[in-house]
């Protein structure tokens, strides 16, 4: 966990917010939602981030990771002295509790556990990945933005020259779309603004409540960050969204005084793309199917309730 969290304060010492990469979405080179080829379920939270932060997804445009059981099932073999990177889950426990609502005096925490991976490049005997046709991905259309924000049913208003959301008002500005570079920019602008929008007290109740800019603020910025990337990620449209770098400034004190605190914006961030990506029917569907698919917002404990392995 520690170390996790100082690779990522090193990235952002130099000025790169690892949940961006650069990639040329019309050549399907870059960051696609990285899955694991043998249950066909997607990796969901902080494996995001840490298979994200891993170039050879990037440069081969693979996102294949499996486990080293995995592959020796499918009769692939990893190659000798290649190197696993370390990918993190939470297990249910039952323990002791003498104030637990509970009659037997016990309570449920969750135990963060770790396992470890290996990248398709680093297998023989792998299959070639094919990037899955519009046809069977048709949330990677390019109206697929347009189809989500329209079934959010958000309030979106359009004008002047500033893009943000307001829990006041419940409703989101951005600047005419002829003010962005193209479509693409203005897609990734309105969904950095949904993710915001999600945290309002009727849909996930985040705190919402300090001032933009502020260091408290900057928290509800960074789960805005990266939860947009996670849904740019799964539509194929672009990360980088310009911030103040105020922010990063912010986010860096705040991780080093916290090693869990980038695993607890990662799954704020999660539960807010999957918010929003079910606003798009068909993802909302495959997602519905994947049996290994996280558990719903409302079912996960406080951040006070993970302990670390």
């Amino acid at each position: 966990m520690a170390e996790l969290t100082q690779r990522i304060i090193a990235e952002l010492e130099e000025g790169v917010k690892p949940w961006v990469r650069e990639w040329n979405p019309d050549k399907c080179l870059g960051p696609q939602s990285p899955f694991n080829p043998v249950t066909g379920s997607v990796y969901h939270g902080i494996n995001v981030l840490i298979l994200g932060m891993d170039l050879r997804a990037f440069r081969s445009g693979d996102p294949r990771w499996v486990t080293y059981q995995q592959a020796h099932e499918k009769s692939w073999q990893v190659r000798k002295g290649e190197k696993s990177t370390t990918i993190f889950f939470t297990k249910k426990h039952q323990v002791d509790d003498k104030d637990a609502d509970e009659e037997d005096g016990k309570k449920t925490v969750r135990v963060l556990k770790h396992y470890a991976v290996f990248h398709a490049t680093q297998i023989e005997g792998i299959p070639p990945y094919r990037p899955p046709p519009v046809e069977e991905a048709p949330w990677q259309r390019p109206e697929a933005a347009d189809i989500i924000l329209r079934n959010s049913g958000a309030l979106i208003r359009i004008g002047g020259d500033r893009a943000f959301y307001s829990p006041y008002s419940d409703h989101i500005q951005l600047p005419p779309e002829n003010a962005f570079r193209g479509p693409r920019e203005w897609a990734v602008t309105a969904l950095h603004e949904l993710t915001h929008w999600t945290g309002h007290k009727s849909r996930l109740d985040r705190d919402q409540s300090a001032t933009i800019g502020s260091a408290k603020y900057a928290d509800e910025e960074l789960i805005a960050e990266i939860g947009s990337a996670f849904v740019s990620i799964a539509l194929n449209i672009p990360t980088e969204l310009t911030n103040h770098v105020s922010y990063i400034d912010h986010w860096l004190t705040k991780l080093r005084n916290d090693k869990k605190a980038i695993f607890r914006a990662a799954a704020a961030a999660q539960h807010a793309s999957d918010f929003i990506l079910g606003f798009h029917p068909e993802y909302a569907a495959k997602m519905a199917s994947d049996p290994h698919r996280p558990e719903s917002p409302a079912t996960i404990p406080a951040a006070s309730d993970i302990d670390p392995a």
